[in-house]
């Protein structure tokens, strides 16, 4: 088996806290006073092309909440977005660890609106560890579709086998999986560690 040259990361849920799930969602229904059937229906209806780049926020926002008139601006509900995202620093430890060691390309691969992508990238110094983004959003695909990974590895110019993806949804592992990825299933940062040994990552000691 190769030597890893390539560790592909997923975002949220790994190194975040996932950009707008339903229990972001949920809170944004409890606090703003939204009808959360009616919100979560419009959302599932706009989520794929909101994901994939093709609907800006704007255009989100239009179809699932400002629909009709409300007591709260749009700035103050993308406020409240922006404001569900969040570090994990153990596993941004991990992550910044294998980033010291310098034998790797890191990227992402992950789904994400493109609004929220941007603003997670500047917030948290993404760049500093990530070469690159596979992001949805930028590609107009997202996981568990294979499209999402073979773009990945045709830009990075990597064979599968050299290549390892790290993700908390075990659908989206699958796909990797197929390609002939290495995989790890993300569960906590410590697991995570010890599995990128395992696999024979090298890890700086912080």
């Amino acid at each position: 088996m190769s030597d890893v040259t390539a560790i592909f990361w997923d975002v949220g849920g790994v190194i975040l806290s996932n950009g707008w799930d339903r229990a972001a969602r949920a809170d944004a229904a409890k606090k703003f006073g939204i009808d959360w059937e009616e919100f979560q229906d419009r959302h599932e209806l706009a989520s794929p092309a909101f994901e994939t780049g093709r609907i800006t926020l704007d255009t989100y926002l239009q179809r699932t909440i400002f629909y009709r008139k409300r007591s709260f601006t749009r700035e103050e509900f993308t406020d409240f977005i922006f404001a569900q995202s969040e570090e994990y620093p153990e596993s941004r430890a991990v992550l910044s660890d294998v980033a010291a060691c310098g034998k790797y390309l890191q990227a992402t691969i992950n789904n994400e609106p493109l609004e929220l992508n941007e603003h997670r990238i500047h917030q948290f110094d993404l760049r500093r560890e990530f070469k690159a983004f596979f992001s949805s959003c930028y590609l107009g695909v997202r996981k568990p579709e294979e499209r999402i990974y073979h773009v990945a590895l045709a830009v990075t110019q990597r064979n599968p086998d050299e290549c390892l993806f790290i993700d908390d949804r075990e659908l989206n592992l699958e796909s990797a999986r197929q390609l002939n990825m290495r995989t790890i299933h993300f569960q906590n940062a410590a697991q995570l560690r010890r599995d990128l040994v395992a696999s024979g990552v090298s890890i700086n000691e912080s």
